[in-house]
């Protein structure tokens, strides 16, 4: 038995982490056995990288280096959360996945995608998910939906993406739209600007279709 795969990704503020607990919440209402995990994180080792990759100045480090380490988190991942989890059948929604990586180092960052291609060939292999929604938002609104979220956080809170120039969201939404367009079989472009129901029903709609697929 197969378990399905299905992706959360957009830009900052776009709504994603919220959607996907209420998908999570309503699959486990239907008896769906699920696994909801994020990246980079979802194991000991993905939550030491995510530490070093969204605290701390825009500049820690370069689009290569952003790149490595978010393979290094996906490969442990993969090996001890969303395969086995899939092997048993399992929903596996997972909260960013390759295609921020595709977005937010190559489109956004300019890392060679040539070079992204095959990490993911590597690294992910035949692991792609069946369903990916993309949360698309202006980032000038998604920028300040993340702010308000973020109001009152510690010091080392996870906004080092958030600080980077207003162009660089730009290019990162752009990316995520040509993801879409070049894997339409899989990516569902989510117009994130419209009520928290309305959004909900359409993504749970898009869920349910690759449930019972």
């Amino acid at each position: 038995m197969t378990g399905t795969f299905i992706t959360f990704e957009g830009g900052e503020g776009a709504g994603k982490s919220t959607h996907i607990r209420l998908v999570a919440d309503h699959l486990k209402s239907k008896g769906h056995a699920v696994v909801v995990t994020r990246e980079p994180g979802g194991t000991e080792q993905g939550e030491g990288v995510r530490a070093l990759l969204v605290t701390g100045d825009v500049r820690r480090w370069t689009p290569m280096a952003e790149a490595l380490l978010n393979y290094a988190a996906r490969d442990a991942h993969l090996n001890t959360v969303i395969r086995p989890a899939l092997a048993a059948g399992k929903i596996v929604l997972c909260d960013r996945f390759m295609d921020s990586t595709r977005a937010y180092q190559g489109y956004a960052g300019g890392l060679d995608l040539a070079f992204i291609d095959e990490l993911e060939r590597r690294v992910v292999g035949r692991t792609v998910p069946r369903l990916t929604l993309i949360f698309d938002l202006d980032p000038v609104d998604g920028l300040r939906r993340a702010r308000q979220r973020g109001e009152g956080a510690p010091a080392a809170a996870e906004d080092r993406f958030e600080h980077k120039e207003l162009v660089f969201h730009q290019r990162l939404r752009d990316g995520f739209r040509a993801i879409a367009e070049a894997d339409p079989g899989r990516c569902r472009v989510v117009d994130a600007t419209r009520s928290l129901a309305v959004v909900g029903a359409d993504v749970l709609g898009h869920v349910m279709d690759a449930v019972d697929g």
